[in-house]
């Protein structure tokens, strides 16, 4: 069953993800094109270290060297960050991040375009990004989590995207992951019904072509069967008495319709 946070631990998790909106506010003018992805997970690494006092979640997660995900144009989740591969003028790139603080964990990701993206391409950016929205603005106690997947996979198929499906959102706290699963598609009044106190993860894989993806021999990075664009957004939630807080909500979306 997924562990109902009291409020003192809700209080930390507000903290743990007001840092993780941090480190991207600290990204936003570094992710750019000639950069490796190592630089960038080297310069968030320190970041979350030395300046937020906190420690970086991923690294050593079930062996994972690493402090985030770099997925870049086809790699639909689980990039790997590396000094060979540099930022391209038209990539789309994904930014997954964990941060732990006073023992709780926020859990969220970004797209980032860099230099001119074609327009496809932004425009899958963007979709992906509402398609989260749409899962998110579901979310209340007394809803399911068959309702969150179905707003998220209305809205990607109305789109003409399709969604990934072999990976999901996941119960957060003290543990990474905890229970729930959270898939990204669904049918209403269908799967587990929400209470107040819930903290999850919504962050749907959105593909551009056909949902198949496959994993690579490295063991972590998972690919478009079709080589075709993915993209990906995750925000860490709480259900509150009325509805729903985003725990890792950034500066840059206090605007953003909720």
């Amino acid at each position: 069953m997924p562990n109902i946070k009291s409020d003192q631990e809700l209080a930390l998790m507000r903290e743990s993800g007001r840092l993780l909106a941090s480190v991207f506010h600290y990204l936003d003018s570094f992710v750019q094109e000639g950069v490796s992805t190592i630089e960038i997970n080297d310069l968030v690494e320190s970041f979350i270290t030395d300046e937020l006092n906190a420690r970086p979640a991923s690294k050593g997660q079930y062996g994972f060297q690493y402090v985030l995900n770099s997925s870049i144009n086809d790699v639909v989740c689980h990039g790997i960050p590396s000094p060979v591969i540099k930022l391209k003028n038209g990539d789309i790139v994904n930014i997954d991040i964990t941060l732990e603080k006073n023992g709780f964990i926020a859990d969220s990701s970004k797209m980032y375009m860099v230099g001119e993206v074609t327009p496809p391409a932004k425009r899958l950016v963007e979709k992906t990004y509402d398609a989260m929205w749409a899962g998110i603005r579901v979310i209340k106690p007394g809803a399911t989590l068959g309702d969150v997947g179905h707003a998220i996979q209305s809205f990607a198929e109305a789109n003409g995207y399709s969604v990934v499906r072999e990976y999901c959102g996941h119960g957060i706290g003290k543990e990474m992951h905890e229970e729930p699963h959270v898939l990204h598609y669904g049918m209403k009044g269908k799967g587990l019904v929400l209470k107040e106190g819930m903290v999850f993860t919504v962050e749907p894989m959105i593909n551009q072509g056909k949902a198949k993806v496959k994993l690579k021999k490295d063991g972590w990075t998972v690919v478009t069967s079709d080589k075709k664009l993915s993209a990906q957004w995750e925000h860490t939630i709480a259900v509150t008495q009325s509805g729903f807080e985003v725990i890792t909500l950034r500066n840059d979306e206090i605007a953003y319709p909720l």
